[in-house]
């Protein structure tokens, strides 16, 4: 049918309800119980999604009593130890305007190091006066996959979440040429979560409604729909370069409406809240 898989903060893999995707709070249901502890680890449950589809009924959820509620604060990365992030700059033609760039002909492409996730309610600690926020769908690959074509995608991923792309804008260009990836990837720079989506559970995975909110203001307000290159052409071009395993992530890029373009990057105590349509929302404070 449909699953949303979430990570209790212990490493415990859950299948959740939509209570994540605008409420407060969401049941969820054991995988250990309901799979004899074969899908205990949510690395364990990425690699067997036609277990989880198989596991739920109407509404994307299990049969029988839920095991317990959670909150975001109680959910870590719902794939918490993938073997490759990559992340996706200049996707969006109002964000390379914004950042006076040009258009790229190929995919502008970096990695962010796995040690940089955190759950959905995870602090990000900000390094210097350049922190920046930059709200992003994350693919989630779901099989082992090479030399994908674009109509082949969505059939390989597990589902898609939602991620913070935060950024060390000093960092990210110290170097000459710029080198994004250690200004990608401090510690708490890729918040993600609350839980890996199945796509059958989104009314059209490729545009979906996508915002970032800074102390409640809405600075980032776009579609995944405008993005130069989609979900498909992504995860294709990467496919074709190496192997994609089950849970790496693709970071698809940023809509209009990051900090470094206006001159207001993110300050101690301020809280940055992400939310796609139909996957879930990240709130995070900014230590």
């Amino acid at each position: 049918m449909a699953f949303r898989l979430g990570n209790l903060g212990d490493g415990r893999a859950v299948l959740m309800d939509d209570g994540l995707v605008d409420g407060d709070s969401a049941r969820w249901w054991d995988l250990a119980r309901l799979t004899g502890g074969r899908l205990a680890d949510p690395m364990d449950a990425l690699s067997d999604t036609g277990a989880l589809h198989s596991l739920t009924g109407l509404g994307g959820v299990p049969s029988g009593t839920p095991d317990g509620e959670a909150a975001l604060g109680d959910l870590g990365p719902p794939v918490p130890r993938p073997r490759k992030v990559f992340g996706i700059g200049m996707n969006y033609r109002a964000h390379v305007d914004e950042m006076e760039r040009s258009l790229s002909a190929a995919p502008v492409i970096f990695t962010k190091f796995p040690s940089c996730l955190v759950g959905p309610a995870g602090d990000i600690v900000l390094v210097g006066d350049h922190t920046d926020y930059e709200v992003e769908l994350v693919a989630v690959v779901g099989r082992r996959c090479r030399n994908l074509r674009p109509a082949e995608v969505w059939d390989a991923l597990a589902g898609v979440t939602v991620g913070q792309d935060v950024s060390d804008r000093v960092l990210q260009v110290a170097a000459e040429p710029a080198q994004f990836s250690l200004g990608k990837s401090h510690d708490t720079f890729g918040p993600i979560g609350p839980n890996v989506v199945s796509v059958d559970l989104l009314d059209d995975p490729d545009d979906l409604a996508l915002t970032c909110a800074v102390d409640g203001e809405v600075r980032q307000d776009s579609r995944t729909g405008r993005m130069i290159l989609g979900v498909p052409g992504l995860v294709a071009f990467l496919s074709g370069v190496c192997t994609l395993e089950p849970g790496d992530l693709v970071f698809t890029g940023t809509p209009a409406g990051v900090g470094a373009a206006q001159g207001r990057c993110l300050r101690v105590g301020q809280s940055v809240e992400s939310h796609i349509a139909g996957v879930g929302r990240l709130d995070n404070l900014c230590t």
